[in-house]
């Protein structure tokens, strides 16, 4: 006759190590690094509703989560990728939403120069590091201006929000903007 506890021991062995890994799964992702890395609960505002593949303008979209002052602030921008697309811009536009903007990747930082001909509405023009840290913000530049403005140093990024939104938002220089995955 054999002991059924004897057969038992390997199974309840096995559970024991299953619950051991699920107890250190669930410590882990409650981890401050963890939950950082996968950004904190304020991030999950910007987490990408269903997005059309791309904007009336045939724009690719993305959101972005721009903090400021213990803020998260999703918003969507077009994604202007290619020279001809960098070239053209916001131009022509006469209205811009304030939940909206237009993102200027490069493919390695630089010394960026923006300039409005042919925008009819005033921008901010917000320049970002490459690590996401806002290094300078022109606010309000003048519609059909052809004078440059620039960056402040390299620069990964350029963000374009309707004129006077960075204020309103709160945001200024060491504020940061993030890409979603």
């Amino acid at each position: 006759m054999s002991n059924p506890n004897v057969k038992s021991r390997p199974v309840l062995k096995q559970l024991g190590m299953a619950l051991t890994l699920g107890f250190a799964t669930l410590a882990a992702c409650s981890s401050p690094e963890l939950a950082q890395a996968k950004g904190d609960a304020k991030d999950q505002i910007c987490a990408p509703a269903k997005l059309p593949d791309a904007s009336p303008a045939g724009l690719t979209q993305e959101i972005i989560c721009l903090k400021t002052g213990g803020k998260t602030i999703p918003i969507t921008v077009e994604i202007a990728a290619t020279p001809q697309e960098q070239a053209k811009g916001l131009m022509f536009r006469t209205e811009l939403a304030p939940d909206k903007g237009m993102l200027f990747p490069f493919p390695l930082p630089k010394q960026a120069s923006f300039w409005m001909k042919n925008t009819y509405i005033p921008l901010d023009i917000i320049f970002v590091q490459s690590d996401g840290v806002i290094e300078s913000i022109a606010a309000n530049a003048e519609p059909t201006s052809l004078t440059p403005v620039p960056s402040k140093g390299k620069v990964g990024y350029v963000l374009e929000l309707a004129g006077g939104r960075a204020a309103e938002l709160g945001l200024r220089p060491g504020d940061t903007m993030r890409r979603l995955p």
